[in-house]
């Protein structure tokens, strides 16, 4: 009996350490299709609090990616000037943050390779706030000056797909963006 007690109690243990937290973005607009990213709790736990509290709270619905380079990444996440149901503004649009506080950087060991998704920020690395970016490929000049909180874990032939922008305005995206219709947070 004490064997079965201690079988339940590892594989309820087990699975709740091995709980996965997911942040699922439907993309639309000239594409369709779904993103899966899994959340880097213990890696940058205050900057996944800030987007699960985005998420659920509706704050990414809507929201453009409002630059993406070619071989580089994609980014979105501007909630003040870059919702396509409120009306983007293309002379803001990410310059914008949400009506939360900045976030303390939370640098990390883990490499920006294709698929990791980064906070974006100003030049003050204290500067995160709602706007974060997929990388399209391995981009390693980024290391440990940007927070690393997630990885695209299925969906990355949608983020090859999202509309790219003018490389000679740094990838900034002026008619007909792809947007996120949809953000979902799921614990798997």
């Amino acid at each position: 009996m004490k064997y079965l007690i201690s079988l339940i109690l590892f594989f309820s243990c087990y699975s709740f350490l091995t709980a996965k937290t997911l942040m699922l973005i439907e993309v639309s607009g000239g594409i369709e299709g779904t993103i899966e990213i899994e959340l880097m709790e213990n890696i940058s736990p205050n900057h996944v609090k800030q987007i699960i509290h985005l998420v659920n709270n509706k704050k990414y619905d809507g929201v453009v990616f409002h630059r993406v380079i070619e071989g580089f990444m994609a980014q979105t996440g501007d909630v003040k000037f870059g919702n396509i149901f409120l009306g983007v503004s293309p002379e803001m649009v990410g310059r914008g943050g949400s009506d939360l506080d900045d976030l303390k950087s939370e640098f990390s060991d883990i490499p920006f390779d294709r698929g990791i998704v980064g906070m974006a920020r100003a030049q003050n690395p204290n500067s995160a706030n709602s706007q974060f970016f997929i990388m399209l490929a391995d981009g390693h000049f980024l290391n440990g000056n940007y927070t690393v909180f997630g990885k695209v874990i299925s969906g990355m032939d949608v983020v090859d797909k999202i509309k790219k922008g003018d490389p000679d305005k740094n990838g900034m995206i002026e008619k007909n963006p792809d947007y996120m219709r949809e953000v979902l947070i799921k614990n798997k």
